[in-house]
């Protein structure tokens, strides 16, 4: 044919990783398809009539004693295609090969097409060089694998999010109206309300959370003065927690034996602050028994028996020899009382807390509430105060792992049998990831880090994945990076975030790594298992977009002065 003549270009180096290309004329071999760049795939054909697909990672141009040019490109090998079918690695390629052409683009989309069954197929992006080429994944390797997504401000992280959780909710094998889709997404910046309309939005003005889920290290970074390293505040605080559990319980004595700090039985915590505010006044008599006289006049000592009366009652020392704590707990005291009267606590720490019970807790999260059937959960947390951001991330992490947890012991029990642990599976998403799991040793972060590292480590064995959004994730914490199947690396222009990303991802992917400072809004190189071959992709346009759009600052400037209403910004201020 007339056009094969027109190429004219020759394999002359095949390295394990790289296939270096001569091209007499640049002009002719464009001719034969589109224009060429870095980006773009080629099809080298061997002796065994397979086709190596491959993408151009660089060109470059000698020009020789008498003028004359000669062009040189080299590519990254990406896989063959033998009867129609991709196959992933390009060392079985014969020396030496025929010929070398653009790729046409049939060929392209049976690298894609063909990669996994089409009922597997997730689909929420496209190639970025050929938009009519989607790239698919393989919808159960991506969910049931930690994602990572990360990208610089404006590299357009948001929309992601919002275009991949949209899709997901929408997919269907069946008639009906609400599917099986599961999501919990942690909102710090109040922007996907507008993403999902119909989403469950828990806020602090509606989210209610029980205290006494907390476990004993959310508990003492609440409360206790952590840096102090009080051991007498630690250990007062615990016997007061583990005595209501088992006052508050009832039972017999053996059920009350089981009870222990980290117990799931609610507690009241502001009789908790009366025995705590009891125990620092406590004296001794001449007997060293510890000695208390209630309103009545009546004296009794300090024992297992009647340790109960400090809850609920007003009483004073009747002994006259300082013993115990003496005013040792005044602080805690002080901190403890602050705690439960700041009202920026309420939805944690107030009457609501101690009313909710724990089905009513998992049904706001899981999206059961009032038998209103809800694919998405959005737990808006600007209006949580920073001192609990972190433990109020822990604890609701810690109940939806636990909840996977049981529900396959539950499943196991009723079946022996059961292949699947969770049929109702659930994805945590965390936007700015980076403020719950940081890479740092900060006590304020111990209680998140745990509980979110252990899901990391462990949540995919009870039907709970992770997805983590952040613009820096060279300060997010390794371990939880390392878990990380499926990534989408957007724009990054912080040298530090680069080569942390780099450091995780794959050697194969050549250089396309160093794309990352380049890409425009919405492209992404998509990384993973469950794609068949690394890819620069645009990531299709969400259907309802978050609200997390640049503010128009030169347009708003050149208009006419707005006044503010300041006394409205102080009441909203001081909610």
């Amino acid at each position: 044919m007339v056009v094969d003549e027109k190429i004219n270009a020759e394999v002359i180096s095949v390295y394990p990783n790289k296939v270096k290309i001569s091209v007499d004329s640049l002009e002719d071999f464009k001719i034969a398809d589109e224009s060429l760049k870095v980006g773009s795939y080629l099809r080298v054909a061997d002796n065994e009539n397979s086709v190596l697909m491959s993408i151009i990672e660089n060109f470059s141009i000698e020009v020789s004693e008498k003028g004359e040019r000669k062009y040189f490109i080299e590519a990254l090998p990406l896989g063959l295609l033998k009867d129609d079918k991709f196959i992933r690695g390009g060392d079985s390629l014969a020396i030496p090969p025929k010929k070398v052409e653009p790729a046409k683009i049939e060929d392209i989309k049976k690298i894609y097409e063909g990669s996994s069954n089409t009922e597997e197929n997730f689909t929420f992006a496209s190639l970025s060089n050929n938009v009519e080429i989607k790239v698919p994944v393989n919808g159960d390797k991506f969910f049931n694998k930690h994602i990572a997504i990360v990208g610089s401000t404006g590299s357009g992280k948001s929309h992601t999010i919002s275009s991949l959780l949209q899709k997901a909710v929408k997919a269907k094998e069946g008639e009906f109206s609400v599917n099986n889709s599961h999501i919990i997404l942690f909102d710090i910046h109040s922007e996907y309300k507008s993403a999902f309309p119909d989403a469950n939005i828990i806020g602090i003005d509606n989210l209610t959370l029980p205290y006494w889920l907390l476990n004993s290290e959310e508990l003492e970074e609440l409360f206790l003065d952590t840096e102090a390293n009080d051991h007498n505040q630690r250990n007062i605080f615990k016997e007061a927690i583990v005595n209501n559990r088992k006052l508050k319980l009832g039972g017999t004595p053996e059920e009350r034996e089981k009870i222990h700090f980290d117990s799931p039985v609610f507690f009241d915590l502001n009789e908790v602050l009366n025995y705590v505010s009891h125990r620092n006044k406590e004296k001794k008599v001449t007997s060293n028994d510890i000695v208390w006289e209630d309103q009545n006049g009546d004296k009794f000592v300090f024992n297992e028996e009647s340790q109960h009366r400090l809850f609920n009652e007003e009483l004073k020392p009747a002994g006259t020899a300082a013993t115990g704590m003496n005013g040792k707990l005044i602080n805690f005291i002080n901190r403890l009382e602050n705690k439960i009267n700041d009202k920026r606590f309420d939805f944690l720490l107030g009457e609501g807390s101690k009313s909710i019970s724990f089905e009513d807790t998992l049904k706001m999260l899981l999206g059961y509430s009032d038998g209103k059937k809800t694919n998405v959960t959005i737990i808006d947390l600007s209006g949580v105060p920073f001192e609990v951001l972190s433990i109020t991330v822990s604890l609701i992490s810690r109940i939806i792992f636990e909840y996977g947890y049981y529900y396959k012991r539950l499943r196991c029990e009723l079946n022996p049998e059961e292949k699947i642990n969770n049929d109702v599976p659930i994805l945590l998403v965390f936007e700015e990831a980076h403020k719950y799991v940081p890479n740092s040793d900060l006590l304020k972060f111990r209680s998140s880090k745990k509980s979110i590292e252990r899901i990391a480590k462990e949540g995919r064995k009870y039907g709970v994945t992770l997805l983590f959004a952040s613009q820096r994730p060279s300060e997010l914490s390794e371990t939880i990076f390392s878990q990380c199947n499926n990534f989408i690396a957007m724009r990054l222009t912080n040298p530090n975030d680069q080569t942390f990303v780099k450091k995780l991802l794959p050697d194969t992917l050549g250089n396309l790594i160093d794309k990352l400072p380049s890409l425009k809004a919405g492209e992404a190189l998509l990384i993973g298992e469950s794609v068949v071959i690394p890819s620069l992709v645009q990531i299709d346009p969400c259907e309802f977009p978050p609200s997390s759009n640049d503010i128009p600052y030169w347009k708003l400037w050149k208009m006419e002065w707005k006044e503010l209403d300041i006394s409205k910004i102080k009441d909203e201020w001081y909610k």
